[in-house]
């Protein structure tokens, strides 16, 4: 009688730490890129205070990825040596360092060399950090989640501001006449003022006070009176719209097939995806065709994205 065959144990493969810098917060986890998700008890999450300096920044980035990297939850699982990190723009990506000028409250990073400073604080050392656009990240997180079968797939944030990232059968395309200078849709114009002017939270408060004279804490309040408030209402659908019509001849020209909206603005979908809609499809009729979803889970696509980058390098 033949001996009993005895299968081989499988080794998953290793988790992938990453970072994701937000407005107001860092936040670091492992990723498991084969199941598409956080591994468990392995985020961690701290605040960046208004205005930080360059000294409290490295300090919080590395507080919070070497938490991730002592944390219990990973037991003996094997963690790669990259890390990938999603950071706002404008940022030498490449290099890894800030270019924060005049950019509000990173304004004081600004010249900041994050890679070269940030490796000697995390503890092992790694091999290597790769740097990506926060937007870029949402995108690639979100293809690897739901569209991996996408050819062209546009990503665009709401939230404080617009963030965009575009991709060619995963690839992102920042210098390309299909797409806007650097992949970046904040950089377009609003009857000849920025994009930004017409659609953030910063625009839509502003226009709201102005038209009542009662001032509105961000675009969550906004967005919850604009069920009985037709001033509101009128404000955010005229916003919205006019990112369609922003939007719509950049998706013509990637022959978008896929657009994947996310930030804190999509919690209120029902009220913004209409006039958003209409203002694609005005422009052109084709784009009733677009495969549009929403993300509520931003930053597990921004930290699953920056697996993603961080892994390719591998």
């Amino acid at each position: 009688m033949p001996p009993s065959v005895v299968p081989s144990s499988v080794v998953p493969p290793p988790l992938v730490p990453v970072l994701e810098v937000g407005g107001s917060h860092v936040t670091a986890a492992a990723v498991d890129l084969d199941r598409a998700r956080i591994a468990d008890g392995t985020r961690r999450r701290l605040p960046l205070a208004p205005g930080i300096g360059p000294e409290d920044f490295l300090v919080a980035l590395a507080e919070t990825a070497n938490g991730v990297l002592s944390a219990p939850a990973l037991g003996a699982r094997a963690v790669r040596d990259t890390w990938g990190i999603a950071v706002p723009g404008p940022f030498d990506y490449a290099r890894g360092i800030a270019r924060y000028h005049g950019v509000g409250k990173f304004a004081s990073l600004n010249g900041l060399a994050v890679g070269e400073l940030l490796t000697p604080r995390l503890n092992p050392r790694p091999a290597g950090l790769r740097f990506l656009n926060d937007a870029s990240a949402f995108a690639l997180g979100a293809r690897h989640t739901v569209h991996t079968g996408s050819g062209r797939l546009v990503a665009v944030t709401l939230g404080t501001g617009i963030g965009s990232a575009f991709l060619d059968r995963g690839t992102i395309v920042e210098d390309d006449p299909r797409v806007p200078p650097e992949g970046r849709v904040d950089l377009l114009t609003v009857d000849s003022r920025p994009l930004e002017d017409t659609v953030s939270t910063r625009a839509m408060t502003t226009r709201y006070t102005d038209r009542t004279g009662r001032p509105v804490d961000g675009l969550r309040e906004l967005t919850s009176l604009a069920a009985a408030d037709i001033t509101a209402r009128d404000v955010i659908t005229s916003a919205l719209r006019a990112l369609g019509k922003t939007l719509a001849p950049w998706l013509t020209a990637f022959e978008a097939d896929t657009v994947v909206f996310g930030g804190s603005i999509t919690a209120a979908w029902p009220l913004i995806g209409p006039p958003l809609y209409a203002g694609l499809t005005h422009h052109d009729p084709r784009l009733a065709r677009l495969a549009l979803s929403v993300r509520d889970d931003s930053e597990d696509q921004a930290l699953l994205g920056a697996a993603v980058f961080a892994a390719r390098a591998a």
